[in-house]
């Protein structure tokens, strides 16, 4: 982030525009939204500056941008439509002290003027840092659809309300009741009876949810999806959404996190195989702790957590300690892994049947029916199975499995950084080694990634009409 985005107060305050043509006037629109006082310098100033000028709406200066003529002000705009013009008045606004925008110069400019959605006084600032005007004008266009007109309105009686409201606790009861305010019963009173009628409904619900009785908490086990933000299901945004406490796995994206209520308090619970580690009872406990105090807690694991997320002693401790949960199910790191090499697990022909697996278990690594997963046409996905890939290759091996096997580690997957290792099964620890993967993995036994699949069986192909031919 290069631009840090700020709402800074201009009530009263001066604005200077040097410019007076179709640049000047674009930014005067937006400024004369806000409460601040407008000066425009232009020699020969458009129509319709002069226009504004007449009403009031802003001060026109008849000349052009001289040194002094910034000082005092909060933002100075270089609106000439000249390069040489635009830099000498930009460098004298500078030695005055104001903050200075270049129109249409990102380079050269202190600050930039975001896409604006106005229901005042809520307003919603986009902003690309000049990467993608186009794509900034697209966000505000569905945002001025979703953001009715009387939203603004519903603000500014829900403002004046505050003090009031400030009889409730700080915290989830008060969060609830503008949640309430917002989404529910403001809304419905001005569709039903007019804005007259928002005044009283908000007092009516503020009494109760003053003789509420306190809010139970809650345990939401929620499945974070393989890392891309955008595979987390909705039912899962909401849940973090309305969580004050998310308790989270190592594997958790830092863009997941983002999502999450600036105010919920994040707990980092990361297991790391062969490493420092929190507990499963100091996990069980900080669930049971913090739903007992009447937070709503999520209990965030990567991909879905009814696969090798020991969900069954969660929510036993959640049973014993009488604490209401749901399972919130995500996508699985075996489904975003062969999407990304682009492969099903299962396939008519192939495998009717795919075998779900962990590397290592609290034991070490964990042994299976070796014998079945070396057979022909077997497709496994391993999770935890990058340190144990010594330990797998030799027991398929030792069990008969073809040296030829296909094998995928994906690192990361579903994530910008995912990276894929395809190889056979007698070089897979060798090819993991040179690969030097950190990140968390995946092994899928049986399968290649669709291209080079495509290849092998060509050369397969090959090799036997040559074999007929000959």
């Amino acid at each position: 982030m290069k631009h840090f985005p700020i709402f800074l107060s201009v009530e009263g305050r001066l604005i200077v525009v040097s410019g007076g043509g179709e640049a000047a006037i674009a930014k005067l629109r937006l400024l004369m939204k806000t409460e601040a006082c407008i000066r425009v310098f232009a020699a020969h100033a458009d129509d319709v500056i002069r226009d504004w000028a007449a009403e009031g709406r802003l001060e026109w200066v008849n000349r052009g941008f001289a040194a002094g003529d910034a000082k005092g002000s909060a933002l100075f705009y270089a609106a000439n439509e000249d390069d040489v013009e635009d830099a000498r008045v930009a460098g004298l606004a500078a030695v005055d002290g104001a903050l200075v925008n270049i129109v249409d110069n990102l380079a050269d400019s202190a600050f930039i003027t975001p896409a604006i959605v106005d229901r005042d006084p809520v307003t919603v600032a986009i902003g690309t840092e000049g990467a993608a005007p186009v794509l900034a004008r697209a966000i505000k266009a569905d945002l001025e659809e979703r953001l009715p007109p009387v939203l603004g309105t519903l603000a500014k009686i829900g403002k004046a309300f505050r003090k009031t409201a400030d009889a409730l606790p700080m915290g989830r009861k008060r969060r609830d009741f503008w949640a309430d305010y917002y989404f529910r019963k403001g809304p419905l009173a001005v569709e039903n009876d007019g804005v007259e009628a928002v005044r009283p409904a908000l007092e009516d619900l503020l009494n109760d949810h003053l003789n509420r009785t306190a809010r139970v908490g809650h345990v939401d086990l929620v499945g974070a999806g393989p890392g891309d933000p955008e595979l987390l299901t909705l039912k899962a945004r909401k849940a973090l959404d309305a969580a004050d406490v998310v308790i989270y796995d190592r594997l958790v994206a830092p863009e997941i996190l983002e999502l999450a209520r600036r105010e919920a308090l994040l707990i980092n619970v990361g297991k790391e195989g062969f490493g420092p580690s929190t507990t499963q009872d100091d996990i069980n406990a900080q669930m049971v702790k913090h739903a007992k105090e009447g937070a709503q807690v999520v209990r965030l694991k990567g991909g879905d957590p009814v696969i090798f997320g020991r969900l069954d002693e969660e929510i036993d401790a959640l049973d014993v300690a009488e604490i209401s949960w749901r399972i919130v199910p995500g996508i699985t790191a075996a489904s975003a892994a062969v999407a990304g090499i682009g492969q099903s697990l299962t396939q008519r022909g192939r495998n009717a049947s795919v075998r779900i697996l962990t590397g290592h278990d609290m034991k070490g690594f964990a042994e299976h029916d070796w014998r079945q997963l070396a057979r022909s046409g077997e497709v496994a996905a391993i999770y935890m199975g990058k340190k144990s890939a010594r330990f797998i290759q030799g027991r398929l091996l030792m069990h008969g499995a073809s040296a030829e096997t296909p094998v995928t580690v994906i690192e990361n997957a579903s994530r910008p950084e995912a990276r894929v290792v395809a190889t056979k099964l007698n070089s897979l620890s060798t090819a993991l080694d040179d690969a030097r993967l950190n990140g968390p993995a995946l092994t899928l036994i049986g399968l290649a990634p669709r291209r080079a699949a495509a290849i092998a069986q060509s050369l397969i192909e090959k090799t036997a009409k040559e074999a007929i031919s000959q």
